[in-house]
């Protein structure tokens, strides 16, 4: 399962995703992880979810966060949620092309290996494609 929540900057979405992180601390079985640009939720975060800041780590574009995520969930098996906080950021690239074949390739790996990925993308909703918008 995929879910993206997309809207401009400021309209709720962090709030959003914290709620979510936080909720799914309580219902999930396995371990809970959010990948964030920077460190800005850490307070805000259940200290139980691992918070990690990609800025840490040397990937680059959508294909090395694609490993980086690969590679967590090949060190942790028990993870069962991931969240990837502003996309674009992360993969310091707002192509939607790119970006809609990322989110395929987490879907694959989604059915693949029973984790849940939710991400946002800070963009306005009007400039979503067919293929981001298919995870609303």
């Amino acid at each position: 399962m995929v879910k993206v929540i997309m809207g401009k900057r400021g309209s709720g979405k962090t709030k959003q995703i914290i709620a979510m992180v936080n909720e799914a601390i309580n219902h999930e079985a396995g371990h809970v992880v959010c990948i964030e640009m920077k460190q800005k939720l850490r307070y805000d975060i259940n200290y139980k979810a691992r918070l990690v800041e990609a800025e840490s780590y040397p990937f680059t574009g959508y294909n090395g966060l694609l490993a980086f995520v690969c590679g967590m969930y090949a060190a942790n098996y028990d993870i069962t949620h991931i969240f990837i906080d502003s996309l674009y950021k992360i993969a310091d690239s707002d192509d939607t092309s790119e970006a809609e074949k990322f989110l395929d390739a987490l879907a694959d790996f989604s059915k693949d290996n029973g984790v849940k990925f939710t991400v946002t993308i800070s963009a306005d909703v009007e400039t979503a494609t067919d293929g981001i918008r298919k995870y609303f």
